[in-house]
């Protein structure tokens, strides 16, 4: 048996496990490439090895990017490197189609009936993750231990249950459940999985995986930090793709604005209530967790967890114990980023789907948050993936601290 072949349990037992836990977007999900480019670059060099990734857990892009990395864990930078350039080299027609024979499909879209339709055509963008993953090099990592798991959220349109799709090392425990409002469907990920994760209700079509309609997993689970962590992890590295707004920063946005918002600004928001404004809750959640356990082991003793821990067992309940988070966020709203650059730049495309983008991108703010989850446009992608970088190099301190000893 060859050294890359080794049975998990022995080739990556030492140290905590790591999670990666890719959000939701869209385009926006050229930020969390940019975050991989850090950690997978410079951040590489300075640690002298690449930082460890033990389970990657994404969702709708999120799910797109983890796929592709984890195809490449033999050689993450690489493979990042690569999903860079792919990023770079975007045009809107490889990824969003609007033909004019697209506009007669749109009745379908608000009435159903016969094949499940979107505003775009989808077709670029299955050729696209067809095209630009290997999903047998995903299934070798999996299989010859690099990656412990892999594992892709989407939404099950007819009960609107969360749907996880986990792929792991045949040593690895996967859980049976995940919660009350999420199954787990063990096997292969294949394109179609990242299909379904990525399909944003309306804008692409919902995606049939053997007998039942998928959509974007982000509408109920866009931060898959719970996959992560039920599947083993110690520590969880997200990366979210909506900057933190906390106490003054709300005088920025249209509470300033005497003009009333239009349905695109409207959309937006809803948007990002649904696919990406889940990410601080999650991680509040898990800190009161966190705190609760370091109660009780001040308030019982050293013991307390392994009697905790006990108890839980014995009922069949899910075992706490503290787990260690970090999240790398945007440092500037990618919204009015979106809206400066549909104003201003040159949009590559058929002029159909421009003209819709710029129609997204009108109204009385500056912001647009709707366009940038669809803004597949590689100056754009440039614009997200240095950002990216950046704030991931401002927090090279607390990342370092966050993979010692790993």
């Amino acid at each position: 048996m060859s050294e890359s072949e080794r049975p998990l349990a022995s080739a990556n037992s030492q140290g905590p496990l790591v999670g990666l836990v890719l959000s939701g977007g869209g385009a926006r999900g050229a930020y969390e490439v940019g975050v991989l480019s850090y950690l997978f670059g410079d951040f590489t060099r300075l640690l002298g090895r690449p930082p460890r990734v033990d389970i990657i857990c994404g969702t709708s892009v999120g799910g797109i990017n983890g796929s592709h990395l984890a195809a490449h864990m033999a050689n993450p930078v690489a493979g990042v490197r690569r999903l860079v350039d792919l990023w770079l080299a975007l045009e809107l027609q490889q990824v969003l189609n609007f033909p004019i024979t697209q506009a007669f499909r749109l009745p379908r879209v608000f009435l159903g009936g016969g094949d499940a339709s979107g505003i775009f055509d989808v077709r670029p963008m299955v050729d696209l993750v067809h095209r630009e993953v290997s999903w047998k090099a995903v299934a070798r990592s999996v299989r010859r231990g690099h990656l412990r798991a892999l594992s892709i959220s989407a939404t099950e349109i007819s009960t609107g249950r969360t749907t996880v799709f986990i792929d792991a090392h045949p040593d690895v425990q996967v859980p049976a459940m995940m919660g009350p409002r999420a199954i787990v469907v063990q096997g292969p990920i294949t394109p179609m999985h990242v299909l379904a994760t990525a399909a944003i209700p309306m804008v692409f079509p919902p995606v049939r995986i053997g007998s039942l309609l998928y959509c974007d997993g982000g509408l109920r689970q866009n931060t898959p930090i719970a996959p992560a962590i039920r599947l083993g992890a110690d520590r969880v590295l997200v990366i979210g793709v909506a900057r933190e707004i906390r106490g003054s920063a709300a005088k920025e946005t249209l509470a300033t604005n005497d003009k009333s918002p239009g349905a695109a600004f409207l959309l937006g928001k809803v948007l990002n209530a649904f696919l990406i404004d889940h990410v601080q809750s999650d991680l509040e959640l898990l800190e009161r967790i966190n705190a609760m356990l370091a109660d009780g082991v001040k308030a019982f003793g050293p013991t307390f967890l392994e009697e905790l821990g006990r108890v839980a067992d014995a009922r069949g309940g899910e075992v706490a114990r503290p787990i260690q988070a970090l999240a790398v966020r945007p440092s500037e709203d990618i919204g009015r980023l979106a809206g400066q650059h549909v104003r201003q730049a040159r949009l590559s495309g058929p002029l159909t789907t421009r003209q819709l983008l710029k129609f997204l991108a009108a109204g009385a703010s500056d912001e647009a948050d709707l366009a940038s989850y669809l803004l597949f446009d590689g100056a754009f992608a440039r614009r997200l993936i240095d950002m990216g970088r950046a704030d991931a190099e401002a927090m090279r301190f607390q990342l370092a601290s966050f993979f010692e000893g790993t």
